[in-house]
């Protein structure tokens, strides 16, 4: 009997090796999905922060061959608050009327700079409150995905990079305005 136990012995380790390697190979493959799948949901959000600055963020530091001046704010609305417009630039035109958009940092009453939006009488904030406020969509895409960062790829230190750059991105607008 001795003979025959070896034999299959030998076909159980060579069986126990197999699903070993299938099993390791299965679990390599879940872990790549799974680090390219958070990769791509954090390139996702990052982009969409850019997308959502970039609308603004275009006016303010982009400045060449846009209208500059100043806005006295007179009356606010629920969305928008309105005022006349005095240019600073060369070939700006004085507005009776421009829109702004109404946020925690414009109010009724106050001066402001502001770049007029081409082909329109919408402006925005200019200078260094106009620069930073228009990446405020940028960074809460920060700190949201550091969390997938941290968490679904398991890189900590990066987390925390990002964290700590929309953090101190989102306390300068708040201190700035």
């Amino acid at each position: 009997m001795p003979a025959t136990a070896a034999p299959s012995r030998r076909r159980s380790r060579q069986g126990a090796s197999r699903r070993g390697s299938s099993r390791r190979t299965s679990v390599t493959a879940l872990r790549f999905g799974r680090l390219a799948a958070m990769g791509v949901v954090a390139l996702l959000i990052l982009i969409a922060g850019v997308w959502g600055s970039w609308g603004t963020a275009q006016h303010v530091m982009l400045t060449k061959g846009h209208e500059q001046g100043t806005i006295k704010v007179t009356r606010c609305g629920a969305d928008a608050c309105t005022g006349p417009y005095t240019p600073l630039s060369a070939g700006s035109t004085a507005r009776a009327r421009v829109v702004i958009e109404k946020t925690v940092a414009v109010r009724a009453g106050q001066t402001y700079t502001v770049v007029v939006k081409p082909d329109s009488d919408e402006v925005v904030r200019s200078g260094p409150a106009g620069v930073l406020y228009s990446w405020v969509p940028m960074g809460g895409a920060l700190l949201l995905a550091s969390v997938v960062v941290a968490g679904g790829l398991g890189r900590t230190r990066v987390g925390w990079v990002l964290a700590g750059s929309g953090v101190a991105l989102l306390t300068a607008v708040f201190v700035t305005i």
